[in-house]
């Protein structure tokens, strides 16, 4: 009789699991406000606040408190990933930010890879670094509160790539990112990320996302990671941002779940999509027309958006305290629109937002 090693027992199964759910509940996703001091200062700058820690901190604060009329960041965001430099900051109150979260009801999340380099060997390829000293810090992270963590590697869809060389590199990198994360307690965002830069049209997308999470399910078997106790946040299979053909909301949404259909295993709770440079309405619009979709989606499908849920609230606060209620309205509206899209029930042009339909692409885009 062959012998199969339990990696991880009963209960932190059950624990991971658990937080999972709690995640990808009904009507609720991801506020993703992990953005590295270097990114943040660039969204500051469009509305030129200074890049300084006491600008981000109170940024994060209007974000992490919005409250308008009778809506709450709660009623429509069950997780938030932080940076590290938020994980440890407190509100004006005190209070740590995570345990402001918490109080919640709102599971607090933490980036941990180290960012994106250079693959040697390959055409301008890449892979992503933070392996080393990874299970010490996601210790010291769920000791302080965290319950999920997120790592994002990045493929290109160019004449001859992605390469098997960065498919199989960045697949078991999660792996082992994935497999570390959940002995330390925390549930991994197994990030995959084919980048839309390019003219690609859409059944390239679908072929490439195809692939790359083929490759990144092998890895995480092979790992001998406890995939209820995951999430995946992938692309939305979409043309290349130069494409000239036009798609639409539903093509995108049949392209994305037949991808998910062929290579995601049903024991996965829940896929969290990440926004990828569309427009607040674009990304949601997307999100709606997957979950009206009449086929066949074993896993709750929610989102796990930045840009696409902070765009507005970027531009309403100007880097003002005085516009911070107008910020957290515009948060709550655009929690509100993709809330309702995890159900397929949200109208289109329903939700109205200062920056709703602006383009949020950014060429090669790095956190």
């Amino acid at each position: 009789m062959p012998e199969f090693y339990q990696y991880l027992s009963a209960a932190q199964e059950q624990e991971l699991a658990s937080i999972a759910q709690q995640i990808v509940q009904p009507g609720k996703g991801i506020l993703a406000a992990d953005e590295s001091t270097g990114t943040i200062g660039k969204r500051f700058a469009n509305i030129n606040v200074e890049n300084v820690e006491e600008n981000r901190r109170a940024y994060r604060q209007l974000l992490f408190t919005s409250v308008c009329n009778d809506r709450k960041i709660s009623d429509h965001i069950s997780g938030v990933i932080l940076y590290h430099e938020t994980f440890f900051q407190k509100a004006d109150d005190g209070q740590s930010f995570v345990n402001k979260l918490k109080n919640l009801g709102i599971v607090p999340g933490i980036k941990v890879d180290k960012g994106v380099v250079p693959l040697a060997g390959t055409d301008d390829e890449c892979t992503t670094q933070g392996l080393d000293g990874l299970a010490e810090r996601c210790a010291e992270y769920k000791k302080e509160g965290a319950g999920f963590a997120k790592w994002r590697c990045v493929l290109k869809i160019k004449s001859h790539g992605p390469s098997h060389q960065a498919m199989i590199e960045n697949a078991n990198v999660l792996a082992r990112y994935a497999s570390i994360c959940q002995q330390n307690g925390l549930v991994p965002i197994v990030e995959p990320e084919v980048l839309p830069d390019g003219d690609h049209d859409l059944e390239t997308a679908r072929q490439v996302t195809e692939q790359v999470l083929s490759y990144t399910y092998k890895a995480l078997m092979e790992h001998h990671v406890y995939l209820e106790g995951t999430l995946l946040k992938p692309n939305m299979v979409t043309a290349g941002q130069s494409c000239t053909k036009s798609y639409t909301a539903k093509d995108v949404a049949k392209a994305t779940v037949t991808v998910l259909q062929r290579t995601v295993p049903a024991a996965v709770l829940g896929i969290v999509f990440l926004s990828g440079g569309q427009s607040e309405e674009e990304a949601t619009l997307n999100l709606n027309a997957m979950n009206q979709l009449e086929m066949v989606k074993p896993w709750r499908l929610s989102f796990s958006f930045a840009r696409a849920l902070q765009a507005s609230a970027l531009k309403a606060w100007q880097g003002k305290s005085c516009n911070a209620t107008a910020a957290q309205a515009e948060l709550l509206k655009r929690s509100y629109a993709n809330g309702m899209a995890t159900q397929g029930k949200y109208e289109e042009n329903s939700v109205s937002t200062f920056a709703d339909t602006d383009d949020n692409f950014v060429a090669q885009h790095v956190y």
